[in-house]
């Protein structure tokens, strides 16, 4: 049986550095300049450094014991939210390439760095058009080259893409599933995510959901924003569940409050159960085949 494979790869398409506007404003995103020193003024952190928080190209790539190249497979990309990196956050707290292998689902991980260690949510060069795209075709070819077989190219230039996003993890998803021009995104899981852009998730549900699948888990914190994604989901008689739903599969849009009781800081591996991203992979359904 193959054996687990973990890397981490600089991108040329990562979503930082990035020297762009904000969206829906004038604001240069860099927009200190101290003796050529280029800074974010962030409205929780206050002045946060391109040189340390907004430069590291880096992305974590992982295969699963077990992963078949020559079954179908999925994408999975994580995105980890605020005051986190991949190697002591994603790799070591949050346990996500361990969760995907236990998950049996025969898939890749992808998870690029966002802001380093900090209070920030940006989704930096993912705000641009079809930026999520490249990132995409490039992860292809990474992928492809960490696993080393004639035909994975192939095989994962075609696999579906589910895209996972934690707490502030929710602005990058959102513009991957709204402008990043991806048309391989067959499903959406959200982590006590939706503090901002639930236009954006309900408008991508309100398009895709025949095809594709949402689940969001929230707490009190981010409860009004699901709400909102409700509400439009209701205006356009688009059924969902309130429950933990049995498969994830084409036509499922479902929601679950884990209420008051739950760390925030511990909701990818103790939400409403431990582990919960291992649990809510092994319900995929209808993309792939399990290891």
């Amino acid at each position: 049986m193959p054996e687990r494979k973990v890397t981490l790869k600089t991108f040329r398409n990562a979503p930082f550095p990035y020297r762009g506007k904000i969206p829906d404003s004038d604001r240069d995103f860099m927009d200190v300049n101290q003796h050529g020193r280029l800074g974010h003024t962030s409205p929780r952190s206050g002045v946060l450094w391109e040189d340390q928080t907004y430069n590291d190209q880096r992305v974590l790539l992982a295969l699963p014991k077990g992963f078949d190249v020559k079954s179908r497979a999925l994408i999975v990309v994580f995105f980890h939210g605020n005051r986190a990196t991949l190697e002591r956050d994603v790799i070591g707290r949050q346990a996500i390439v361990d969760q995907l292998e236990a998950s049996g689902l025969n898939a890749g991980l992808v998870a690029p760095q966002m802001a380093v260690d900090a209070q920030d949510s940006s989704a930096g060069r993912f705000w641009l058009p079809n930026a999520f795209h490249g990132f995409m075709v490039e992860a292809t070819t990474q992928l492809a080259a960490l696993h080393g077989a004639p035909g994975a190219r192939r095989a994962f230039q075609v696999a579906p893409i589910i895209i996972v996003g934690y707490s502030g993890g929710y602005d990058p998803a959102a513009y991957a599933v709204s402008v990043g021009g991806e048309p391989r995104v067959r499903g959406v899981m959200l982590f006590d995510a939706v503090y901002d852009d639930s236009e954006k998730f309900s408008g991508w549900i309100v398009k895709a959901h025949k095809t594709s699948f949402f689940f969001s888990a929230y707490s009190a914190g981010s409860e009004p924003g699901d709400q909102a994604i409700a509400r439009v989901l209701v205006s356009k008689h688009i059924a969902f569940t309130q429950q933990i739903p049995d498969k994830l599969g084409p036509g499922v849009v479902a929601f679950y409050g884990t209420g008051d009781d739950v760390n925030h800081d511990d909701y990818m591996t103790d939400a409403w159960q431990h582990w919960p991203l291992q649990s809510m992979l092994s319900r995929i359904t209808g993309y792939v085949h399990r290891v």
